[in-house]
């Protein structure tokens, strides 16, 4: 059965810290393309970042550039977003994806 479960969120104060992770079951990650998408209150679900099958090319959304960093650990199984400099618009809950698979997605708050 094929599954990504994300974890890692939280409540952080503006300018802290976090970073999600999203660990892949069921399927080798090896060969697929993962992104992260977040939804606020609200809001249409977007595109945050993306990396290829190999790691060797991202993606990031422009209000993430700079501060967030996507990377992959194919013999854990699991993709990471680095999330740094956070803003009170980054709250959200923040989803990974492969293909037509979903996490159940992790809140993170920013908030002081």
């Amino acid at each position: 059965q094929l599954q990504l479960v994300e974890s890692g969120g939280g409540l952080v104060q503006p300018g802290g810290s976090l970073r999600l992770s999203c660990a892949v079951s069921g399927f080798t990650l090896d060969y697929y393309r993962i992104g992260w998408f977040r939804q606020a209150p609200g809001k249409e679900r977007e595109g945050v970042s993306c990396i290829s099958a190999g790691g060797i090319s991202t993606n990031y959304a422009d209000s993430v550039k700079g501060r967030f960093t996507i990377s992959r650990d194919n013999a854990k199984n699991t993709v990471y977003l680095q999330m740094n400099s956070l803003k009170p618009e980054d709250t959200a809950v923040y989803y990974c994806n492969s293909a037509t698979y979903w996490g159940q997605g992790t809140q993170v708050t920013v908030s002081s």
